[in-house]
């Protein structure tokens, strides 16, 4: 059936401007979660243009949300699908979108034999993230882009991460796809280390943010050959994420204890954990720092090696009673004190301010700093504390003259 030439050039009408015609989509309706659209509906064949025009009855468009578009092939039946998926009429597109999740394997594979746009690329790559079949194909794609890569490597799964991080040119050319596969817990030790040394090899800066760190520690280590089957580093970073899940911190609880005298002692219930990160090594320790539970973190965060505890202060998962809890903590060094200090996030918090000015491991720049912020109370309790460096006792004094001399 052919379409009249009128209505053929009010379809078009709907294509002029990608971004603007599916950021508000076809009834003019605000629609923000859309997607652009890189696809002209005027390429498509007669029976799908139909399906597009304002006057088209509402059963047949959602007919065609559910893949009944008798006639097309199956590419074109998943663009006019995937398109629909962007309405903005609301039964339409969540209609779409759960057909897209379920299309019948002839439909998928044929469509996947085809040159896919970037958007439907893109909605079938979130409909099947973790089918490594899929996954496969829609990575040969020449119009995928960066923004479905990056979604890809967020939703990967180990198999599938794998997959996505062997096109070391697609990595190179797309950072942000290497700092989402390191961000992902269910991606490969071995892989992650194998980007960052990609990485560091080619002198590029990702957004991790103890990329410093694991950079450092990668360039210190051997990588090996990429393998097929997930190595003894692999099992022991997961079987360290399994003992994490039941070492379970209650709130405002530490991993260690102090007593009477200030030492600090490792507190029985977080003795296996203890024991198992002791066995990782340095870029371990690292990611399970950037992805792990906050009792990894306090046990990392007092690790010897400098690059490990600095990289355990600055995981994005790290909290405000976390900050509180290491800058009281006199077993911490005074990089990770020194990192707390220049968090604008944590020192927000008065509890944060207050331990590290009362930390002597704390630099001295940074605790004078803060000190001005304190309440007259804390302030006379430092001035006459016997726990705190004579600088900042004579600090503490000095800046209650001061406020006693404005009142």
């Amino acid at each position: 059936m052919s379409v009249p030439a009128a209505e053929r050039r009010e379809a078009c009408m709907l294509n002029r401007g990608a971004a603007a015609r599916w950021a508000v989509g076809f009834d003019g309706v605000s629609a923000p979660a859309l997607m652009t659209v890189d696809i002209e509906i005027s390429s498509l064949p007669a029976p799908a243009q139909k399906v597009f025009l304002p006057d088209t009855p509402a059963p047949v468009k959602l007919m065609a949300a559910r893949g009944v578009l008798p006639g097309l092939k199956p590419i074109e039946i998943v663009i006019v699908v995937g398109l629909l998926a962007e309405n903005a009429d609301e039964k339409l597109r969540d209609t779409a979108r759960a057909t897209l999740g379920k299309l019948p394997a002839p439909i998928l594979s044929g469509a996947l034999s085809g040159d896919l746009p970037s958007a439907i690329v893109q909605r079938l790559a979130e409909a099947y993230a973790n089918q490594f079949d899929v996954v496969e194909q829609l990575l040969r794609m020449p119009r995928i882009t960066g923004e479905t890569l990056e979604l890809m490597a967020d939703a990967a799964d180990e198999k599938c991460g794998e997959l996505i991080a062997t096109n070391e040119q697609r990595m190179l050319e797309f950072p942000k796809v290497i700092e989402k596969l390191y961000m992902n817990k269910r991606v490969r030790m071995s892989t992650a280390d194998r980007l960052i040394e990609l990485a560091v090899r080619n002198n590029v800066e990702l957004g991790i943010p103890a990329y410093k760190e694991a950079a450092q520690a990668i360039k210190n280590e051997l990588i090996a050959e990429p393998s097929p089957e997930p190595t003894y580093d692999d099992h022991i970073f997961v079987k360290t994420d399994t003992i994490a899940a039941t070492a379970e911190l209650a709130p405002e609880e530490d991993t260690h204890e102090v007593d009477e005298e200030g030492a600090e002692h490792l507190r029985e219930k977080f003795v296996p954990l203890y024991a198992i990160i002791g066995e990782l090594t340095v870029t371990q320790k690292i990611r399970r720092a950037m992805l792990g539970t906050a009792a990894e973190r306090l046990l990392l965060v007092r690790d010897a090696n400098r690059l490990v505890a600095t990289a355990a202060v600055k995981s994005p998962l790290m909290r405000e009673n976390e900050a509180a809890q290491i800058s009281a903590s006199r077993a911490v060094s005074e990089d990770v004190l020194r990192t707390i200090a220049q968090n604008r996030e944590f020192v927000r918090h008065y509890q944060v301010k207050l331990n590290l000015v009362g930390n002597p491991r704390t630099p001295f720049t940074f605790a004078s700093r803060l000190m001005p912020h304190l309440r007259d109370g804390d302030l006379k309790s430092l001035a006459k504390s016997k726990n705190v460096s004579g600088a900042i006792s004579l600090a503490a004094k000095q800046q209650l003259m001061r406020k006693q001399g404005k009142s």
